[in-house]
């Protein structure tokens, strides 16, 4: 059975295009709930993933499905069932992702093919018109070779935050495509977390086991913080430089309250209406998390399963008749490091085809990160990368 891959790497309008961006930014927010959950579940301690990273390089490879294999993925997605409208949607969103001077944002579709394979040329218009992938033939059978080559690129596109994402053993004579999204942020804090501040503090694991990690700190501050009675947990929002991009950590009342937290997930990232500036002190632990996700059960149960079944799978929008290409892998490999100075965050997935104002005379409200929460990170509305915190120490 010839096989495609799919790799994800990840680091961080006009009327009609507001329209189109809104309603992405809508089934991103969604997806990021669903992968949450499902990777919540089945994993312990820390993680990190990247729903934009993911659904970009999905979307991508929906573009060679049709029928039913492009509608359980686009299902998943929360993106409209309609080739057409996806495609304009990515049109007009991947060419705002990019840097300026006050961060650091690129992110970058590839396709490798073997060579001599027939790629369709519908497909390859969108690859290139859509999703601004270039395309570049490999032998797969020289698997050690085209691995080096494919991570080698993956490094280069995320600040060599992201190291071997695909495995030699992954390819074979049966590999026909793989496709990768490589996702790189840098960014500064607005506010900048006093060197000097930083110091060790006890973070509580449970309720009764801590550890003393090093801690930011800043006092009397004003940040956008928000106490959710329904969730009982408090919401608080880090701008980065030029306020376009930001960090939500969202932390519950209790020290053993997150998994009462990651039961509402669906409040946990929708938009934060009720955040207002806040006199504050916040204790943030330093962090910095490596996470390895197997997408494929997650899709699965999403409902996405036809691609990966050879009687069922169409992916004659690529190459080739229904039945000749199925989906083998789907994986990202995800990092970022929290620091005093601001963050600094990559992924990669892939697709293996085979076949200032003055403090007021009030107290500040205290925003005490010292046990188990969840975060995620902002750039335009959309949610680029999520993930929890549970043991600092770790990476």
């Amino acid at each position: 059975m010839k096989k495609l891959f799919i790799f994800l790497v990840t680091v961080f309008v006009t009327a009609a295009d507001d329209a189109a961006v809104q309603k992405f930014t809508t089934a991103n927010n969604l997806f990021a709930r669903s992968v949450y959950k499902e990777i919540a579940q089945g994993k312990q301690g820390n993680f990190l993933v990247s729903p934009f990273s993911a659904e970009t390089v999905l979307a991508f490879a929906q573009s060679g499905c049709k029928d039913e294999s492009a509608e359980e993925i686009r299902k998943a997605l929360h993106l409209p069932n309609d080739k057409d409208k996806v495609e304009s949607a990515f049109k007009t969103l991947l060419p705002k992702f990019k840097s300026n001077d006050l961060y650091s944002l690129h992110t970058a579709n590839k396709m490798y093919v073997k060579n001599k394979f027939a790629i369709k040329d519908e497909f390859k218009t969108s690859a290139n018109l859509v999703y601004q992938a270039e395309s570049e033939s490999v032998d797969f059978t020289k698997s050690v070779e085209a691995a080096k080559s494919m991570n080698d690129w993956v490094e280069k596109h995320t600040n060599n935050k992201i190291k071997d994402l695909i495995e030699s053993k992954d390819l074979d004579e049966d590999t026909r495509v793989v496709l990768i999204n490589a996702l790189y942020f840098q960014a500064n804090w607005s506010t900048p977390f006093p060197l000097s501040l930083t110091g060790k503090r006890n973070f509580y694991k449970t309720s009764t086991d801590s550890e003393e990690v090093d801690m930011l700190q800043h006092f009397d501050k004003y940040f956008k913080y928000y106490e959710c009675p329904h969730l009982k947990a408090q919401f608080l929002e880090l701008p980065f430089k030029g306020d376009e991009a930001s960090m939500v950590i969202v932390l519950p009342n209790e020290k053993d309250g997150l998994a009462s937290l990651e039961n509402q997930l669906d409040q946990v990232f929708s938009p934060q209406h009720e955040l207002k500036k806040t006199f504050l002190n916040v204790v943030l632990p330093k962090f910095r998390i490596e996470t390895f996700i197997n997408f494929v059960p997650i899709l699965q149960k999403l409902g996405v399963n036809q691609v990966f079944d050879p009687k069922k799978a169409d992916l004659s929008g690529l190459a080739g008749n229904k039945g000749d290409l199925v989906f083998d892998k789907v994986a990202q490999k995800t990092f970022i490091d929290v620091s005093e100075e601001g963050v600094e965050a990559a992924a990669a997935t892939f697709v293996l085809i085979a076949v200032p104002v003055s403090a007021p005379l009030h107290s500040p409200k205290n925003f005490i990160a010292d046990h188990p929460f969840i975060f995620y990170i902002k750039v335009k509305d959309i949610i680029v990368f999520a993930g929890r915190v549970t043991d600092p120490s770790k990476a």
